[in-house]
């Protein structure tokens, strides 16, 4: 069920992470926690619904970390994003989720090098907490947006309040196409 009148108030744009082509029919906003139980179910049926809906769809993923709950969610979220800034942010995305259980920041460390990072950018990124003010930023814009809880789904800039199931999600996103 979309929400009537609960909208992005931060459209999608070029500092975003996006997976799908620009002109797609259907933009699915995703905001996440690493840390996060729920958002580790949601991440295969995401998968899922990108692999059946191909080139109509357009994931965006941006950062929510629940700090309070998450203990290494803000440092998972720097880790993305320290990624991101090597072009690797997708990989470290799935590494995340994939290893959800396993978060410290030695396990950070271990997953960027596993996935190829350079090094001593990574660690001095980290330890300067070079990414910071980009969470807070994606965190600021789903507060704007409503955002009180992960997952939250954005479907073509409206709130998707209805259940993240893959057959359930795919029917919302099919019937938000234009």
């Amino acid at each position: 069920m979309i929400e009537p009148g609960a909208h992005l108030s931060v459209l999608v744009s070029q500092s975003d992470h996006v997976q799908g082509p620009g002109d797609a029919l259907l933009t699915l906003v995703e905001y996440g926690d690493f840390e996060c139980s729920y958002c580790g179910m949601a991440y295969p049926i995401i998968k899922n619904t990108q692999r059946l809906l191909d080139d109509r769809l357009r994931f965006v993923f941006r950062n929510f970390p629940l700090s309070t709950s998450h203990p290494h969610a803000q440092h998972a979220a720097e880790a993305a994003e320290a990624a991101g800034a090597q072009g690797k942010f997708w990989e470290m995305h799935d590494m995340l989720y994939e290893h959800q259980e396993t978060l410290d920041d030695a396990d950070l460390r271990r997953f960027a090098q596993q996935i190829g990072l350079d090094m001593v950018g990574f660690d001095r990124d980290m330890a300067e907490h070079r990414y910071q003010a980009k969470v807070r930023e994606d965190f600021m814009g789903g507060v704007r947006s409503g955002v009180n809880g992960t997952p939250t789904f954005f479907i073509n800039g409206t709130r998707y309040d209805g259940s993240w199931d893959e057959e359930d999600l795919v029917r919302a996103l099919e019937n938000a196409a234009p």
